[in-house]
């Protein structure tokens, strides 16, 4: 083979690896191209998240919420992020939602764990406020033993907890624990009239037990806890299926379809806006109280009352429908807050008319989301003082 041959294949041989490495170089352009299309499409999504407030290491808190994706949970941790706190959330998403603290998800000050605390859990904190329970008799009736091991078994180990750091305690109990009242309004030293062996004992009693345990704990281990027995509360963030009345009647009156009240509609209840509640847990968690106390609105309403009311502020044309009594449903309730008032300077701040309108809007847009993009997203306007975001696009629901 002569030379003049084996060039024209050299010359072959390198025109192909030119036009290879080419096709090779375009299509990695290609690739490239897409990727900075992708960067550019996340970095335009990104998400911008509230300004909190600058604390120093001093000043700062690492903070545990427990059942921090629930209804009150969430408020909560918008309150403690806006207030620059590092804040923990750990729930296992029974009943809470990841939707109702997604504004934080990938906040330097904010951490979520999806942990069950029947079992231990091992972190470093400085507070505690432990929530975490079903809080609505269709959610803790579904699984009446687990509901029990969350208030017992759950307790223990954020006692624990408590215990190997020294950390603050606030144990969110209920009004359940004084169960049907033979005094009234309830003042913390009622012992309460509650069956023990009934389809709520599981809530009632396993609360009970839970404040047993944390004064327990207090005189033997020595540890600062703070109890906070919660009232009816409502607000926007309520799960739709709760079977609590609020959502009961504003979901039935915005669909108008009949608004049933369980018995005569006698019964009384007292409601507190979800933010009163948020103020109350944390002036109790950094007060120097440490015995039981009432948080929950006086203002007593019959159910009939209160169904009218909500009916009204709809605009419903709904009929109201009475079905037989709940086994063990309480006559009335309604709280004395002469504690909070003095030890806290607390007491509810949000009209009836006010919050359950807030409320309303907020389940008028959760019936409109109809694919799992869409958000229904709230944000209390009154927390955002400090942001540079606009409350209307994050209370806004998604155009569909």
């Amino acid at each position: 083979m002569n030379s003049n041959h084996l060039d024209k294949i050299s010359l072959f041989v390198l025109i192909l690896i030119i036009v290879y490495t080419s096709q090779i170089i375009y299509c990695q352009d290609d690739k490239i191209l897409a990727l900075e299309k992708r960067i550019q499409d996340l970095e335009a999504r990104q998400q911008q998240y509230p300004e909190v407030t600058f604390l120093t290491y001093k000043d700062r808190k690492r903070i545990l919420v427990t059942g921090g994706a629930g209804f009150v949970g969430s408020h909560l941790v918008d309150r403690l992020m806006l207030a620059g706190h590092e804040v923990i959330v750990a729930d296992n998403f029974f009943t809470g939602r990841k939707r109702n603290i997604e504004h934080w998800i990938g906040h330097e000050n904010f951490e979520l764990i999806n942990h069950d605390i029947v079992n231990p859990l091992y972190i470093e904190v400085d507070q505690i406020y432990h929530l975490a329970s079903p809080a609505s008799p269709p959610h803790y009736m579904y699984n009446p033993v687990k509901t029990i091991k969350v208030n017992s078994i759950g307790t223990i180990n954020m006692l624990g907890l408590a215990r190997r750091v020294r950390a603050r305690l606030l144990f969110a109990s209920t009004s359940e624990v004084y169960g049907d009242p033979e005094v009234h309004p309830q003042k913390e030293t009622y012992f309460g009239n509650v069956n023990p062996f009934g389809p709520r004992s599981c809530y009632d009693e396993s609360k009970r037990v839970a404040e047993a345990m944390c004064y327990a704990y207090a005189q033997q281990e020595g540890i600062s806890i703070r109890i906070a027995r919660i009232f009816n509360t409502y607000g926007p963030r309520m799960h739709m299926n709760d079977g609590r009345v609020v959502s009961n009647f504003v979901l039935q009156a915005l669909q108008n379809e009949p608004i049933t009240i369980y018995g005569t509609g006698k019964q009384t209840r007292s409601f507190q806006y979800v933010s009163d509640l948020v103020d109350g847990l944390i002036a109790l968690m950094n007060s120097n109280y440490s015995m039981p106390m009432n948080l929950g609105n006086p203002d007593e309403y019959t159910i009939e009352q209160f169904a009218t009311k909500i009916k009204e502020l709809v605009g419903s044309q709904a009929s109201i429908v009475y079905k037989d009594p709940v086994i063990d449903d309480p006559k009335q309730r309604r709280p004395d807050i002469t504690l909070a008032k003095s030890w806290l300077n607390w007491e509810p701040k949000v009209l009836l008319s006010d919050g359950l309108n807030k409320t309303i809007a907020y389940f008028r847009n959760e019936l409109l989301v109809k694919h799992h993009s869409n958000r229904n997203v709230f944000f209390p306007n009154e927390w955002l003082h400090l942001s540079n975001i606009n409350a209307m696009e994050l209370n806004k629901n998604i155009e569909l």
